[in-house]
């Protein structure tokens, strides 16, 4: 019987107009900003929705992935020390 994971297709996303490839078609948002090299406690990440708009997905939030889809990231607002 073959591994589940090497059946799965391979979903390309972008973040930011980076590429990345995942077979995952759900992930919580903060592993998609982990992917990308960022850290989920400073950033957030919005999908660009086909109207243009942002949806911002907190770091908990399970987003699932459709080949093509795409991210960027926004820096959360943090008080000044």
């Amino acid at each position: 019987m073959a591994d589940m994971h090497e059946s799965r297709k391979k979903i390309t996303i972008t973040i930011d107009g980076r590429p990345f490839t995942t077979r995952d078609d759900d992930q919580e948002a903060a592993a998609l900003l982990r992917l990308a090299g960022l850290d989920p406690d400073q950033y957030d990440l919005a999908k660009i929705k086909p109207n243009g708009e942002p949806k911002i997905y907190r770091d908990e939030k399970v987003i699932d992935l459709r080949d093509g889809d795409a991210f960027v990231t926004v820096r959360q607002s943090a008080p000044v020390a």
